[in-house]
């Protein structure tokens, strides 16, 4: 017995020695979680920052809007049915909105001191109001509202209605709905240009892009889509006349001039492509896909092109840039079975 007991006291010994020495070395090895797993895949000029456990069940999160005064991001928990208020200056949750069925899309218009979220399971848009976070109004919104767009000088807000084929239009100061525009077939993202001033949607089944002037609704063009195959994520880069449009159907961005309503190039991405954002400093541009994957493009004043794509967690299809920090923020619906909010950074 006693002979054992010191064999057991000398193998635990030389376990410890071993140890010491491989971490010394830089060779421990250890088992690693799924996210320091699906990190370690990532093939893009990003650092990872942290991760923060987001509330609630690990359940789809949909689109999200940051207003850069307040520092808050809002982010649709759309399997919750709330929305959820992330403080990114302290990094942690301080608000859930619940009570907004299916939510979707999520906008904050911080000169209204709002935000509007689309809430499938009523066919509502909802307003939220930034200070108390409370719920003050709520507005049809068409058969399946989603994205939203904010024209300042009218003071409308535009929803795309995916499955209606419409675009609802809401007074902001009275929160009514004021007009319905029919597009026909299935609607994708809808985007404000400031130059312009006009307002852009998706005509996601008729490979267009359709324009649209708030000062009285009219559609003033339909622009042709070469090379789309559901054309539903979009963003615009006014000061340089670029519209981006991700195609989920067939794994492809298109960069449109416009002012010849031409596309000019066509750039792989990751699988069904999603939500779109931009640096404005660096010029760079996110692309956030179903399938995890995010692909990053430089835009200059003369030349677009690829940076980098690679992994950045499961279901990884939204996306949100802090420009002032530069931190790209990424909600994943389940991370070793919770939600989280994945906080990257340039490196």
């Amino acid at each position: 017995m006693k002979h054992k007991l010191m064999s057991h006291r000398k193998a635990a010994l030389l376990y410890v020695i071993l140890c010491v020495l491989s971490a010394g070395a830089g060779v421990f090895v250890f088992r690693p979680s799924q996210a320091t797993s699906t990190l370690k895949t990532a093939a893009l000029p990003l650092a990872h920052v942290v991760d923060v456990p987001l509330p609630g069940r690990a359940t789809r999160l949909d689109y999200e809007s940051f207003d850069s005064v307040r520092h808050l991001l809002f982010i649709a928990h759309l399997g919750d049915s709330e929305v959820i208020v992330f403080d990114t200056q302290n990094s942690r949750v301080v608000a859930r909105i619940g009570n907004i069925a299916d939510v979707h899309g999520v906008l904050v218009v911080p000169e209204l001191s709002r935000v509007y979220a689309s809430a499938t399971g009523t066919n509502e848009v909802v307003a939220i109001d930034e200070a108390t976070f409370k719920i003050t109004a709520r507005v049809p919104g068409g058969v399946y509202p989603d994205g939203m767009a904010y024209a300042p000088d009218t003071r409308k807000l535009y929803v795309s209605d995916e499955t209606g084929g419409t675009e609802t239009v809401i007074d902001t100061q009275s929160n009514r709905r004021t007009n319905t525009i029919q597009l026909g077939g299935t609607i994708g993202n809808t985007q404000y240009d400031a130059a312009s001033r006009h307002i852009f949607v998706n005509a996601q089944s008729r490979q267009k892009l359709v324009e649209i002037d708030p000062s009285d609704d009219a559609v003033v063009a339909q622009i042709d889509l070469p090379g789309a195959k559901g054309n539903h994520g979009l963003y615009i880069v006014p000061q340089l006349h670029l519209a981006f449009v991700a195609c989920e159907d067939n794994a492809r961005l298109l960069e449109l001039n416009l002012l010849t309503h031409k596309v000019v190039q066509s750039f792989d991405v990751g699988d069904h492509p999603d939500v779109l954002a931009f640096d404005p400093g660096p010029g760079t541009l996110y692309v956030a896909g179903e399938a995890g994957v995010v692909s990053m493009l430089t835009v200059g004043t003369s030349t677009v092109s690829k940076t980098g794509e690679g992994s950045i967690g499961p279901n990884a299809h939204v996306v949100g840039v802090d420009p002032s920090t530069h931190r790209v923020y990424f909600p994943l619906k389940n991370v070793d079975g919770r939600p989280l909010l994945r906080v990257m950074a340039p490196r």
